[in-house]
């Protein structure tokens, strides 16, 4: 990497050199492109306990959406500073695990496109397929050339499948995790979307996520998200948290609970106040103010801190009886799929 500007990549490998031991950093997979490889880290702090819960984060999954790896780049530097000398954050991460992928597509997010390096938009590359009306944007197998691009029916791309193989490796081997995957560019609110994106139906732990929705609005009344899930506004075609997740449930069943959770920061909001941004490369996608910048580095972790402790005590949102799940599916059906 001698000789290439990269300041997100550059700016993760400083935290792993501060983190030292007290983290463990895997190179999941090199990406090549042209003559240089870009890595793709696996940063794990905390339990190594088979039955921890564990919370996932992943950025950069869209390239020119490089404020997700930001965000959580800002808050790995955050738990960096904190094991220095936070005794309560020690002794949380002594019974959960916190996994980190900042970077999923590394020549994406060098370039500053959508895409991967082959063109190939790494959310429609699974081999989920959507369900009813779908339009360009929901991914296609036209070229290459144009935005959307699905890939290969034969085998999904290499960052594709390094973010599965953590997903895997970490999130499934728990009894209880969740995945935060983090994005931007649409709407005017942050949302926080759940599965599915391929189809207008409840996924198996909508009961559990209306729990968690609750307690999320009673300790918070005035947080800023919208919580519903991704086919409230668009359906879409290879969705990686709707194949991951119908993965999970072939294999598991409701033994397990995983939760996989989109959390889309709402960039129109960013555009409207300043439209020229339009203009600009990341101008749709990022922030491209400073004291903005700053505001979205720091906004979400309120909700990181929820949920570590909803992981860590669950028993309210996870342990539900049979007439407070039917009336938790009544909720959603009324919320989101009526």
């Amino acid at each position: 990497m001698t000789g290439v500007k990269f300041p997100e990549l550059d700016q993760l490998e400083r935290i792993i050199d501060q983190l030292g031991a007290r983290a463990q950093v895997d190179v999941v997979t090199q990406i090549q492109y042209y003559d240089i490889e870009f890595p793709i880290y696996c940063i794990s702090v905390g339990s190594t306990e088979l039955d921890a819960p564990v919370l996932g984060f992943f950025g950069g999954v869209h390239g020119l959406e490089k404020i997700g790896s930001e965000v959580i780049l800002s808050y790995l530097q955050t738990v960096a500073q904190l094991l220095d000398w936070d005794r309560e954050f020690l002794n949380r991460l002594e019974r959960m695990r916190l996994v980190f992928v900042p970077i999923v597509n590394p020549v994406g997010v060098y370039l500053g496109t959508r895409s991967n390096g082959n063109g190939v938009d790494l959310m429609r590359n699974s081999p989920a397929e959507g369900s009813g009306k779908r339009r360009l944007y929901s991914g296609h197998r036209i070229s290459a050339r144009l935005p959307w691009y699905r890939g290969s029916k034969v085998a999904m791309e290499m960052e594709a499948q390094a973010l599965c193989s953590v997903v895997e490796h970490h999130l499934f081997n728990s009894p209880l995790s969740i995945a935060l995957d983090l994005h931007s560019g649409f709407g005017v609110r942050d949302r926080l979307w759940f599965p599915y994106a391929s189809k207008k139906t409840p996924f198996t732990f909508i009961a559990e996520t209306v729990s968690l929705k609750e307690r999320y609005d009673c300790c918070y009344p005035h947080h800023i998200y919208t919580i519903e899930p991704t086919c409230k506004e668009y359906v879409i075609n290879g969705d990686l948290w709707d194949y991951l997740f119908d993965e999970f449930v072939e294999q598991f069943g409701s033994e397990r609970l995983f939760l996989p959770f989109t959390l889309e920061m709402g960039s129109w909001l960013w555009l409207r106040k300043n439209p020229m941004h339009l203009f600009l490369k990341h101008g749709l996608f990022h922030p491209i103010l400073p004291h903005r910048q700053q505001r979205i580095l720091r906004r979400h972790f309120m909700l990181f801190d929820f949920l570590q402790r909803s992981l860590l005590y669950p028993e309210q949102w996870t342990k539900l009886d049979q007439q407070q799940r039917q009336l938790n599916i009544n909720k959603a059906l009324r919320l989101w799929y009526e």
